[in-house]
């Protein structure tokens, strides 16, 4: 994505890094700031409770993240034993990246629809693009990460609601098979298949109320010439 943008749309490719680097950065420092909310300073610790991106880089998951599109960042390390709650403290840490993309996507929503009801700038104005693509990346970002498998943030509530001993093999299986599910979706949508197809719809969805105007047609609008 990064690459393609570069080669023929180098002013988008710098809207599009700094997008997805506050949406990471902005995701991972709010994990790190409810464990420590939560009586664990672990990740304090470790230099993640920051808002600099280079604390939360994994050079592992950033780099496909500019080849392909998809990538990672650092996982925030906590110690349950440390929390008042350690079971729904871990459920409030791990949501709390999603609801961070939430929060900072209705926000960049707000200041775009500032300035395109105000005609301040044109459409194709590169802080337009940004704010639009903060918009979108954080909320592909919300309801990827929602997805109940390990390691993703969804898993924390998933395993929290069906810690019953009853529960014990669905557990098991979203544990060991999930992440391989989740692979070879990821591999599926590197060579064509659009697996993750069920994503698009809400954070589209989500994108045009909080716009109020569509975000497929700007967005198809915005790449039309790539």
């Amino acid at each position: 994505m990064f690459l393609t943008l570069l080669s023929h749309a180098p002013a988008l490719s710098i809207a599009w890094l700094a997008a997805i680097l506050a949406a990471l950065t902005f995701h991972e420092f709010s994990h790190a700031l409810v464990a420590t909310w939560r009586g664990d300073r672990t990740a304090e610790r470790a230099g993640r409770l920051s808002l600099n991106p280079l604390s939360h880089i994994d050079p592992l998951g950033f780099i496909p993240l500019l080849l392909f599109g998809f990538g990672w960042a650092k996982p925030v390390p906590y110690n349950p034993y440390n929390l008042a709650n350690p079971k729904w403290d871990s459920v409030a840490i791990g949501l709390a990246g999603p609801i961070s993309n939430l929060f900072l996507a209705a926000v960049g929503a707000f200041f775009l629809r500032l300035l395109l009801l105000s005609e301040t700038l044109p459409p194709d104005n590169l802080l337009v693009a940004f704010l639009f693509l903060l918009v979108l990346i954080n909320l592909f970002l919300l309801f990827f990460n929602l997805i109940p498998v390990h390691p993703l943030d969804g898993s924390k509530l998933f395993f929290a609601l069906f810690d019953a001993p009853r529960w014990a093999e669905l557990r098991a299986f979203v544990a060991n098979r999930g992440p391989q599910i989740l692979f070879a979706f990821v591999l599926l949508s590197f060579v064509g298949f659009d697996v993750f197809h069920f994503l698009s719809a809400p954070a589209f969805g989500t994108c045009s109320a909080l716009l109020g105007r569509s975000c497929s047609g700007f967005y198809g609008w915005l790449f039309s010439g790539i």
